[in-house]
This record gives structure tokens, C-alpha cells and sequence, in this order.
């Protein structure tokens, strides 16, 4: 038997259109779209008929830098697969990009089965993976090709975190030259890590140990300069290059000025450098400990550029960067000592709404915001368009989206496995009603309908955005 959902009546939004358009579903893909009120669209029929009248039907979100379960700092981020997939329905994403990771010393293979474990039949929404690339040797090398084949087909590398994830300049080129060769995407935390861990150890001994001097210490002018060194490796190899959540102007700066020069080079910022800053980072009784992320939050004068990349497209994507870590027991490890606080936030169940309100307050349109939030993803990471628009053929991942209802963002409220919320207290306008995974109804009216092991695992082409 096959199953068919009808929405109809709503505002539907992709990154290329808006048309009230009905959206007629079977067998968890899209069927057929017809302009709500022509013939095409009365003859259509169906088993569940969702009514949008006033609501907007988009995409659902992909989300493609997610850490679930991700060991940092002597203990692990706080949300696993089921509860982080869980709370990303919950704010309208129905794909993840997680990270997978090779131990250094290990192969690339058992960090992805390892991944792989995790995940398995705990999801509520589809998922897909990255592989973190700690230890380049000729044999890593080999395994990009292969895991490339099926369907793994980018690669986090860190010039940050010595002694941890860091690779240095000889493994990073060696890593783009393959990706140049097998087609796979590098993408890097671009901060001097080696400088700024003179800078700490320097902090430290003056006695500056507050949350605060976390941002102090990781400057701006060492992400520019990471990001400046990145896209010049990436030159040299005729590699592609994504650069993961980009805080600093200084850094817009260099991706602006290498997609001038016409260069594979593309920024993903998130919500957190868009809406918070310093400010946050030095309230008092160490609360500033909640906002700790690499790169750190910067100083608000920061966002207008951030704003800006995104408007003139220097800036392709808003990912969440999501690894949360509870302020009790896990942030507090840092207590005396900034640099022991887990570095990462929550974030996959905001960010579409925080996009939306974006929208309202005149920074992006709403074709911008799916084009941010679901479409580009899509593309950048080899998954459209069977995710991240409308559109015959495409899988069902359809948000019906209340664009008036009014909320609160709270920990009291939010489905994230973490004690606080990073945006405790923020008015916001727009939100979730309905999400459909592979036209499976996971969140209904404001109530969870899905289950783990709906969310199924998504090989993925290479990048779909090239030039």
C-alpha cells in the first residue's frame, strides 16, 4: 500500500521560490506540487490531508556540523544520537552531518565504525558523516579514497589543538592534495593553534583564569591568519576548502578576498557568533563558562560582518557547531582554569528558529534562510536534492512552520540533553508545528511522534558546489 500526506494551502519556501503551492506526498518522497487553487491541485487526494493555511511549508533543515557523543576534555558532549536527533526535529532539522573521529594512532575505518555504532537505530532523523582526520600517514591517505567511494566525502582537519585533533602544515597539504585527487572536501578549524597555546600559557600565569580570557586568548587576528594559511594550502594543492564556524571579521576578510580571486573556498558561520558575543563570556560566577566554543564568541562589533558574508554570499552556510556539554559537572571541570573548560554549545534544536528571527529583523529573506539553512548544506555536502528543497523526487523532509506564533527559548522547554539554554530568555518569533522525515510525522502539532531508528544513515555524493 502506498502512504500519501497532501499539505495544502501553505506559503511554500525553497531557496529559489515562493508560490502557495500544495505539496502532495507518497512513499516518503514528494510527488507533485501544484499552485494551491488550480485544477492540478484539487485532483489531488490522499490519506492525511495537513491543512497550512498561514503557515509556511519549507524544507527540513540540514544541519552539517553536529558532535554528538563527541569525547573533548576528559568527559563527552552531553546530547547522543537519540537525544540530539530528537531535539533537532524538534526545531525543524531532519538531517545531521556528524563527525566521526580517527584516534591518532588508529585508522580512519575504526573511527567511522565506531560512528557508525553510535548511531545505529538511535536516530529520529536521517544522518550522515564527516571523518576528522587526526593523524595523516600514506595509509589515512589511502582510506580517503575508499571512504570517499562510499559516501563519506569530506574531511575535517584542526590547526588547533595541539597534542589533540592539530595537524600540522606538511599533513594538511598532503590531506588536500588527495582530496583534490579523490574529490573530497577539507574542511578546517582555522585558528593558530601553537600560538594561542603560548597565549593561554601566558594568561594563566598572570592569573587570569576567568571563562572571559578564553576569548582573549584565541585573537581574531590568529583565525584570519589560520584561515589566510588554509586557503593558500589549499592554493598550492588545487583542493576545495570549507572553513567551519567562522567567528572573526578579520577571517571574512581572507574568504572574501580568495572568492574574489574566483577560488573553491566557502565559510559556514552559526548561530552563536550571530547572536551572542563577549558579553556573554564574561558574565559573572563563572556563567561566562556556557558560552566557551572554539572559535570563541567575539566582540559584537563582529556580527555585521558575519550578517553581511551572508547576504553577499562570502558566507554559504549556518550550521550549529552542537556540542553540549552540561554547565554542572562538565563546564565547571574548568573552575580556576579556562583552558579546562569543554570547548562547545547547544544549539541544532535553535537554529532554524534563531534564522527565522533573522528574517523578522531585516538581516537575510526567507529564501536566504532555507538557502543557508537547508538548500546550500545540501549541496555542499553531496545531498541535494534529496535533501534540502521541495521538489518531485525528493525525500519528504517537509517543516510546517508557524511564521507569527510567538516563543520564549529556555532549558525548561528545549529537548537538548543540557542544563541551560546558551539564548536563556530570548523573545523569538516563528515556530515549528509539524516535521515531516521521509513523510513519516515526527514532531505533530507540537507533539513528538517518531521514534530512534526512524533516522536512516545517507551516503553522500561530492560536493554539489563547486564552480
Amino acid at each position: 500500500m502506498s502512504r500519501r500526506t497532501l499539505i495544502r494551502n501553505g506559503l511554500l519556501i525553497t531557496a529559489s521560490d515562493e508560490i502557495h503551492a500544495d505539496v502532495l506526498i507518497e512513499d516518503g518522497r514528494i510527488a507533485a506540487l501544484a499552485a494551491t487553487g488550480t485544477p492540478a491541485a484539487e485532483a489531488f487526494s490522499a490519506e492525511t490531508v495537513i491543512d497550512a493555511t498561514g503557515k509556511y511549508v519549507i524544507p527540513g533543515g540540514v544541519d552539517g556540523h553536529t558532535h554528538m557523543e563527541m569525547p573533548f576534555g576528559g568527559t563527552y558532549a552531553a546530547d547522543t544520537f537519540e537525544t540530539g536527533t530528537r531535539a533537532a526535529a524538534w526545531g525543524g532539522t531532519t538531517t545531521i552531518v556528524d563527525f566521526a573521529i580517527q584516534k591518532v594512532g588508529g585508522t580512519l575505518r575504526e573511527g567511522l565504525d565506531a560512528w557508525h555504532q553510535k548511531a545505529e537505530g538511535n536516530c529520529a532523523i536521517d544522518y550522515g558523516f564527516h571523518m576528522i582526520v587526526s593523524d595523516v600517514n600514506q595509509e589515512t591517505l589511502k582510506e580517503m579514497d575508499l571512504l570517499v567511494e562510499e559516501g563519506v566525502t569530506s574531511f575535517k582537519q584542526f590547526m588547533a589543538y595541539p597534542g589533540v585533533f592539530y595537524s600540522d602544515d606538511g599533513q594538511i597539504l598532503r590531506a588536500m592534495q588527495r582530496a583534490a585527487e579523490n574529490g573530497g572536501l577539507i574542511m578546517m578549524h582555522a585558528e593558530n593553534g601553537i600560538a594561542i597555546d603560548v597565549l593561554v600559557e601566558q594568561a594563566l600565569a598572570r592569573g587570569e583564569t576567568d571563562p572571559r580570557y578564553h576569548g582573549e586568548v584565541r585573537k581574531a587576528l590568529l583565525e584570519a591568519e589560520a584561515t589566510h594559511r588554509a586557503i593558500k594550502l589549499a592554493q598550492v594543492a588545487g583542493a576545495p576548502l570549507y572553513v567551519v564556524h567562522v567567528s572573526a571579521q578579520e577571517a571574512v576578510a581572507e574568504l572574501t578576498r580568495a572568492r574574489d580571486e574566483g577560488l573553491n573556498v566557502f565559510g559556514e558561520t552559526c548561530p552563536q557568533y550571530l547572536f551572542l558575543s563577549t558579553d556573554n563570556l564574561a558574565e559573572p560566577d563563572f556563567e561566562g563558562a556556557k558560552y566557551v566554543c572554539s572559535t570563541p564568541l567575539r566582540p559584537r562589533e563582529h556580527q555585521a560582518a558575519l550578517w553581511r558574508g551572508l547576504r553577499t554570499n562570502d558566507l554559504q552556510v549556518v550550521s550549529t557547531d552542537h556540542c553540549p556539554f552540561c554547565f554542572s559537572g562538565q563546564k565547571e571541570l574548568g573552575r580556576g582554569d579556562f583552558s579546562k573548560i569543554p570547548n562547545g554549545m547547544p544549539g541544532v534544536e535553535n537554529r532554524m528558529d534563531l534564522l527565522h528571527q533573522a528574517v523578522v529583523d531585516g538581516h537575510i529573506s526567507r529564501r536566504r534562510w532555507i538557502e543557508i539553512a537547508c538548500a546550500t548544506p545540501a549541496r555542499m555536502f553531496g545531498m541535494y536534492p534529496k535533501k534540502g528543497t521541495i521538489a518531485p523526487g525528493a525525500d519528504a523532509d517537509v517543516v510546517i512552520y508557524d511564521p507569527h506564533a510567538e516563543q520564549v527559548i529556555s532549558a525548561e522547554t528545549h529537548h537538548m540533553n543540557v542544563d541551560y539554554s546558551a539564548y536563556e530568555g530570548k523573545r523569538i518569533t516563528g515556530r515549528v508545528e509539524t516535521v515531516l522525515s521521509r513523510g513519516v510525522p515526527v514532531i505533530t502539532e507540537r507533539e513528538y511522534t517518531g521514534h530512534a531508528g526512524h533516522g536512516v544513515y545517507t551516503p553522500r555524493s561530492t560536493c554539489q558546489y563547486l564552480n
